[in-house]
């Protein structure tokens, strides 16, 4: 918990120093603040050593072109090293800071956390992960996907797989590779779901943490169950691992998708590079690339400080999906701000600001949500990119699928509450 305060100073302070120097703001304009957890130095730090500074950075760029209608917009952050005690103080510290909005990170500080967003009526967000159910934003009203959620998440993964396989999967047989945690678990009831509607077999194959032994179950995918196709829904280092296993088994990568959170330039790095893992099909809930008018604003804000890009930039994945959950929050905000001219916002307030946003796309790096008083997830969009010829190629444009069934087990669990 030392280190956590610790590296909580560090932030903090570095986070006043983050991109452009900020505007003078008018002394009557309150500050809006937003609570950002991330994993810097924990077992996801891949993903947070990127994505918080894309989170930073679209808050600098806004702040840079005024804040939201003349109010300015602070992002704390604490590194909770990807542990649930850091996380529940860190969520206590941003509510003493006055914090509207929560940008959650992690599939086990949202379910810790989930009691406490809705008693003190500040929504937090859990985009790509977490609970599937909390779509349901009668049931969860203060949680807010605002993107995928595993249930849609398998619910697309299988469209895909039917589409590659020439439109029908009746009789293929389907490999779901997995993390065994909860949230590896949680779309398997809705996989198996569509295998009985679609007609093909399931086999599932559980991979246990930290995810880096899975020879014997990629073996048994590739010459004891001989799968048509695989879905793969590994974290951290596993996705890269899967990667290497199933090409030193000679399993074509072509017939694998991931999920998103093994659906970035470092998994591919992890493996051995985009040459090695030519083929291979990952999920996405943000725009894949550099090139976005976003994106060019942030570069040139940089200029203008006689700065190079951040580094960070060139992991785009999971750098624009810090912009996308960070333009979120912001858009909320300025909604409710709207509703309320004098800034004095409350978590209520952020969170009727969330239930209005629509069609906010940012030049496409985000999908075209839609989020309402019942739908917190925006529509379980997500695009399908291949690694081909070296890099990131888009396969298809934003879908969802199967959401009848998706939405059937959303109304199961509010059942079950």
């Amino acid at each position: 918990m030392k280190r956590s305060l610790a590296i909580l100073t560090v932030l903090m302070l570095a986070v006043g120093t983050l991109g452009a120097p900020a505007p003078s703001f008018a002394q009557s304009k309150s500050e809006l603040i937003i609570g950002l957890q991330c994993d810097r130095t924990g077992p996801t730090q891949i993903v947070g050593t990127v994505l918080c500074p894309a989170f930073h950075d679209y808050i600098t760029l806004v702040n840079s072109k005024g804040g939201i209608e003349g109010h300015p917009v602070k992002a704390m952050e604490i590194d909770h090293e990807y542990k649930v005690p850091p996380a529940v103080e860190s969520y206590e510290r941003f509510k003493k800071e006055g914090a509207v909005t929560m940008a959650i990170y992690g599939t086990p500080q949202i379910y810790a956390l989930a009691a406490k967003l809705t008693e003190d009526r500040i929504p937090g967000t859990s985009p790509g992960f977490g609970s599937a159910a909390a779509a349901d934003g009668q049931r969860y009203p203060y949680i807010f996907p605002i993107a995928a959620t595993y249930w849609s998440q398998g619910a697309a993964a299988v469209d895909f797989v039917k589409k590659q396989l020439g439109g029908s999967l009746k009789g293929k047989k389907i490999a779901y590779i997995f993390y065994d945690n909860p949230a590896g678990r949680e779309p398997i009831e809705v996989i198996e779901d569509l295998a009985t509607k679609e007609g093909f077999q399931l086999k599932t194959f559980a991979v246990p943490p930290p995810g880096v032994e899975m020879g014997a179950q990629v073996l048994d995918i590739a010459q004891r169950y001989r799968a048509d196709y695989v879905i793969a829904h590994l974290f951290g280092g596993a996705p890269s691992v899967s990667i290497k296993e199933f090409k030193r088994v000679g399993y074509p990568l072509k017939k694998v998708v991931s999920f998103v959170w093994g659906a970035a330039e470092a998994n591919i790095d992890g493996a051995g590079g985009f040459a090695v893992a030519e083929g291979y099909y990952a999920m996405q809930f943000a725009g894949v690339g550099t090139d976005y008018p976003v994106l060019n604003d942030i570069r040139d804000m940089y200029k203008k400080q006689g700065k190079p890009a951040p580094k960070e930039m060139a992991s785009t994945v999971f750098y624009n999906r810090g912009v996308l959950i960070a333009a979120l929050h912001v858009e909320a905000l300025r909604n409710a701000v709207k509703a309320k001219p004098d800034g004095k916002i409350t978590g209520e307030d952020a969170k009727k600001g969330f239930e209005k946003i629509s069609n906010f796309t940012l030049g496409g790096l985000v999908p075209p949500l839609k989020v309402t008083p019942t739908d917190h997830e925006g529509g379980g969009l997500v695009q399908i990119w291949q690694v081909k010829g070296g890099k990131f190629e888009k396969v298809t444009d934003w879908f969802s699928a199967y959401q009848d069934v998706v939405g059937k087990h959303i109304k199961e669990a509010a059942a079950k509450k």
